[in-house]
């Protein structure tokens, strides 16, 4: 669905991206993960095109094979990709209904944006009951599920999320994550970045970690799970090996 292959992005004179490349198969949950920093959301404004007119300086980007690495965003939209960004990022001055709206606008077809419309107030039945209410005075839990009706009222084909469980409690943590695999059981594919690697590792099909612009690990969760250095760097795990590591810093700390 989605190829990626050997992009460079850059902030004035910082090379962002240094050569990514992945790919992303029609109807999988796909996680990006890495620390602050890595190039994760640089990834996604890459994709659709946020950045500079001329970024990505080289590489190219194809969906449903077609090339859009020098399309505008709006013809990225059209073509079927959508994108949720950190922070949520609503309207917060408009209503509910008004933000769910301002995600059809590539539409023309008005009986289908009633009609998904409803379907999405079904979904979101929170929203349904504030749809009057202005963005801003939303919970975050509430606000994240808005930005992503929003998006989905594009009817895209992938649905790219950054970050959305961040600054959540457990609790609406887990119901987002519901919401993303319900989504993605209704046929949309999902490229997802994330914070809680645990999390996104559970409901993910494959997985990439970036680390200072490049991807460095590509795997099935199940896989990811079991490697040390992700147990301990990206899950918090203590391994074997650090634990001997942490003996030994000890035993030098204490004969000091």
């Amino acid at each position: 669905m989605l190829t990626i292959k050997n992009i460079e992005t850059w902030y004035d004179l910082i090379r962002a991206l240094h050569g990514v490349s992945f790919e992303i198969n029609e109807g999988d949950i796909v996680a990006l993960l890495g620390s602050n920093g890595a190039g994760k959301t640089t990834t996604l404004k890459t994709i659709m095109r946020l950045l500079d007119d001329d970024q990505p300086e080289k590489g190219t980007i194809e969906f449903m094979g077609r090339r859009i690495d020098r399309l505008d965003t709006e013809e990225i939209v059209r073509l079927g990709i959508s994108y949720v960004p950190e922070g949520r990022e609503v309207f917060p001055e408009l209503s509910v209904m008004e933000n769910i709206l301002m995600g059809a606008y590539t539409r023309r077809d008005k009986k289908g944006i009633r009609q998904d419309i409803e379907s999405l107030l079904k979904q979101f039945p929170i929203l349904g009951q504030r749809k009057n209410q202005q963005a801003g005075h939303l919970s975050g839990g509430e606000q994240q599920m808005l930005a992503i009706a929003r998006a989905l009222m594009s009817r895209p084909k992938l649905l790219m999320l950054d970050e959305p469980s961040l600054g959540l409690s457990p609790l609406l943590t887990k119901e987002i994550f519901a919401i993303i695999r319900r989504i993605n059981s209704e046929g949309v594919t999902i490229l997802l970045v994330e914070q809680n690697v645990n999390m996104a590792l559970k409901y993910s099909d494959f997985a990439y970690l970036m680390e200072n612009g490049r991807i460095v690990r590509a795997d099935k969760p199940e896989v990811l799970r079991e490697d040390d250095d992700v147990k301990e760097f990206y899950l918090g795990i203590a391994t074997e090996q650090s634990v001997k590591g942490y003996k030994r810093y000890r035993r030098k700390v204490r004969f000091r």
